[in-house]
C-alpha cells in the first residue's frame, strides 16, 4: 500500500505529486539523489536495509536486460518484504508487477529509449500494472527535451546520469536539442554553470549546466501540470525529435489509457495550433459522444454554420446574425476543427467553448477529413427532413459536399451562401430566410428541456436526458446558460453550469437519478459522514466508467452525498492516499 507518495493534481496521464519524505519532494522531479539502492540479488545476499525516512530505499532486487526469456524472469523474480519506510521496487516493462512499494524503477528504460512506440508500451504496461497512486521512476534516460514527453506519458521521476553523461561528453543540453561545446559561440542560458566566459567553460560546468537545465525544464512541466496546458507544450516540444513526435502519436492510440485518465472538463483553454490537436483525446472523446450518445430531439430543420472566433458561439456577432434570421425555426449546428459538430445543447460543454484555433481561411486535408467524418457519423445517428448548409466555401462546403454524396443526401440539403460569398453577407442572410419560410418556431421550454437532456446523454451515457427525467414533470427556471431544473412540485434537481456545460446535482436530483434507469456513476464509502470531500482511503468501491470532473453519487452505511470526482473510478479504488470526491451536498442515513 503506496504510503509516502501523494498526487495531488492530474493532467490525463501526466501527475503533479509529492514523495513524502522528510525533506517532501515534487513530482515530475530528478529523484536520483533521494534513492538508496539496497543492491542487486544476483552478486549477493543483501540484508534488508533499516530505512531512511529521508530517502526512498530501493529494496533488494533482480534487475532483467530487455528480451529475457518470461521463464528466467519468473524463475528468478525476487520476492519484496513490506516495509515501513519509503520504498522503491525495480520492475521490467516486459512484466512488470506491483510489490505495494511506493515507487517503481523501471530496469529496461535503455532498451526502448528513443523508440516511440516501443517507449509508449512500456510505460501504458508499468502503468496498468501498478496501483494508480505507485510513482513511476525511469534511469538514464531524462534530457533538457524529452522529459515533458516522459511525464505527460505518466513518468513521475527521473535522474540526471544520462545528461550528466552528455556533459561529461562536451554535449550542451537545452530544451531543443544540444550542441558540441566546440561548436558554441556563446552560452545560450543564465543559469550559475554559464555565468562564466566561454572561453572558461569547461565540461565539468557543462554537466552542471546540463543538471540545471534538466531541474528547469522539470519545474516548467510542473507548472504545466497545475495549469492542465502539458499537451499544449508537448506538441511543441515533439517537434524537436523524431522518436518524441512518434511517442506522443502512438501514445494518442492508446485510447483507453488516456481517456481513463482525462478529465472531462478543465478550466484550461485547449490551444489548437499542430495538426495533433486533433488526436487529442478531450477532442476525439467529444466526438465519440456527439455521435454515439448525443441525439437531437428538434423536430425541424437542421442549419449548418461555421463556428466562431468567440465562445459560446451564440455569444458571437456572427450567431447573432444567424439567430435573428433563424429565430428558433431550425436546430443550429456549428462546424468547427478542431472539435468537428457542436449541437447548440452543447456549445458550452467541455471542450467546445474552451479551445482556440489558428485561423487562416484554409482547412487542411486533415481537418477536413476529421470534420467530414464526424458529420457524417452525427447525421447517420440524427435523421433530418431537411438541412440548410449556411456555410463558406473555404473547407465548409467541402465537407457538407462530400458527407452529402456519401449519405445520398442530396434532394435534403440546400446551400444557402453564394460562391465567394460569406455567411453574414445580406445575401446569404436573405437566402437563409427564404429557406426556411413556413417553419414553426419551437418554443423556450422545448429548447430549454432539450438543452438538459442533452447535457445528461453526453455525461451519462445515449438516451439518459429521457431515462433520468421519465417519472418527473420538468420545470426549468432562471436564464440560459444557467438552467435551473425543478420537478413538479418546485423543488430543484439539478443546475447547468455554463463554465463547463455539465449538470450539478442537488440531494434530490442525485436521488431522483440513483433510482432512474440512467447510468450510475457511483463510489461506495466505508460507515463515515463525509464533510467537505472523501479521501481514497474511505472509498470501498467506485465505478469504473468515473472520470476527473465526472457527477457522482456517493453513498455508504451513514451517508448519502453527491460530489464532483478529483480521480478517474479505478484510481479511487486503488489508492491510499488523495481527495477522491469533493462533496456538494450530503445527508445521513
Amino acid at each position: 500500500m503506496t504510503e509516502y507518495f501523494e498526487i495531488h493534481a492530474r493532467d490525463g496521464a501526466a501527475r503533479l505529486g509529492e514523495l513524502r519524505l522528510a525533506e517532501p519532494r515534487r513530482t515530475p522531479a530528478l529523484v536520483g539523489d533521494l534513492l538508496d539502492d539496497a543492491g542487486s540479488e544476483w552478486v549477493a545476499d543483501p540484508e534488508l536495509p533499516a530505512g531512511d525516512p529521508s530517502s526512498l530505499t530501493v529494496l533488494p532486487h533482480r534487475a532483467f536486460p530487455g528480451g529475457t526469456a518470461p521463464e528466467v524472469r519468473e524463475s528468478f523474480a525476487p520476492t519484496y518484504p513490506d516495509v515501513d519506510y519509503p520504498s522503491a521496487a525495480v520492475v521490467s516493462s516486459e512484466s512488470p508487477v506491483d510489490h505495494g512499494t511506493d515507487a517503481v524503477i523501471v530496469a529496461d528504460a535503455q532498451s526502448f529509449r528513443g523508440h516511440g512506440a516501443a517507449f509508449v508500451e512500456a510505460i501504458v504496461a508499468v502503468r496498468e500494472a501498478v496501483p494508480a497512486d505507485t510513482a513511476v521512476i525511469l534511469s538514464g534516460v531524462a534530457t533538457p527535451r524529452n522529459v515533458s514527453l516522459l511525464s505527460y506519458a505518466g513518468v513521475d521521476g527521473v535522474d540526471a546520469s544520462r545528461a550528466t553523461v552528455e556533459g561529461t561528453q562536451g554535449h550542451y543540453l537545452t530544451t531543443d536539442g544540444f550542441h558540441h561545446l566546440d561548436a558554441l559561440e556563446e552560452l545560450p542560458c543564465a543559469c550559475p554553470a554559464c555565468q562564466v566566459p566561454l572561453a572558461k567553460f569547461t565540461r565539468e560546468d557543462c554537466v552542471e549546466h546540463n543538471r540545471n537545465a534538466l531541474a528547469a525544464e522539470l519545474a516548467r512541466v510542473r507548472g504545466r501540470i497545475r495549469d492542465g496546458r502539458l499537451r499544449d507544450y508537448v506538441e511543441g516540444q515533439a517537434r524537436h525529435d523524431q522518436w518524441l513526435t512518434a511517442a506522443m502519436r502512438e501514445l494518442d492510440d492508446e485510447w483507453s489509457y488516456l481517456e481513463e485518465r482525462a478529465p472531462i472538463l478543465r478550466a484550461a483553454e485547449i490551444a489548437a495550433t499542430t495538426a495533433d490537436t486533433l488526436r487529442r483525446v478531450e477532442i476525439q472523446r467529444f466526438a465519440d459522444r456527439v455521435t454515439s450518445r448525443y441525439r437531437n430531439r428538434f423536430r425541424n430543420p437542421l442549419v449548418l454554420v461555421p463556428c466562431s472566433a468567440r465562445k459560446p458561439y451564440s455569444e458571437s456577432q456572427s450567431h447573432g446574425q444567424f439567430h435573428d434570421v433563424i429565430r428558433w425555426r431550425a436546430h443550429l449546428v456549428s462546424m468547427t476543427s478542431p472539435i468537428g459538430v457542436v449541437p447548440q445543447e452543447l456549445e458550452t460543454t467541455y471542450p467546445a467553448q474552451h479551445y482556440d484555433t489558428v485561423v487562416t481561411g484554409r482547412w487542411s486535408a486533415d481537418e477536413i477529413d476529421f470534420v467530414a467524418s464526424v458529420l457524417r457519423r452525427y447525421l447517420q445517428r440524427n435523421d433530418y427532413r431537411k438541412i440548410v448548409a449556411h456555410v463558406p466555401d473555404e473547407g465548409y462546403r467541402e465537407i457538407v459536399e462530400r458527407v452529402e454524396a456519401d449519405l445520398e443526401l442530396e434532394e435534403r440539403v440546400t446551400y444557402t451562401v453564394p460562391a465567394d460569398g460569406h455567411p453574414t453577407d445580406e445575401e446569404s442572410l436573405s437566402n437563409l430566410a427564404n429557406a426556411l419560410d413556413g417553419e414553426l418556431k419551437y418554443s423556450k421550454r422545448e429548447r430549454e428541456h432539450n438543452t438538459v437532456r442533452a447535457i445528461a446523454d453526453y455525461l451519462l451515457g445515449d438516451g439518459a436526458g429521457d431515462d433520468l427525467f421519465a417519472d418527473v414533470e420538468v420545470q426549468t427556471t432562471s436564464r440560459y446558460p444557467k438552467i435551473q431544473v425543478r420537478d413538479g412540485d418546485g423543488t430543484q434537481l439539478a443546475t447547468m453550469v455554463p463554465e463547463y456545460g455539465t449538470l450539478s446535482f442537488t440531494l434530490e436530483g442525485a436521488r431522483l437519478w440513483d433510482e432512474s434507469d440512467a447510468p450510475t456513476k457511483r463510489v461506495e464509502i466505508d460507515g463515515f459522514v463525509p464533510h467537505g470531500s472523501v479521501l481514497a482511503p474511505g472509498i470501498v468501491d467506485a465505478d469504473e466508467e468515473i472520470r476527473v470532473g465526472d457527477e457522482v453519487i456517493v453513498e455508504g452505511p451513514k451517508a448519502f452525498a453527491v460530489g464532483r470526482a478529483e480521480m478517474f473510478g479505478r484510481e479511487m479504488a486503488e489508492s491510499a492516499r488523495g481527495e477522491a470526491v469533493t462533496v456538494r451536498h450530503v445527508e445521513e442515513t
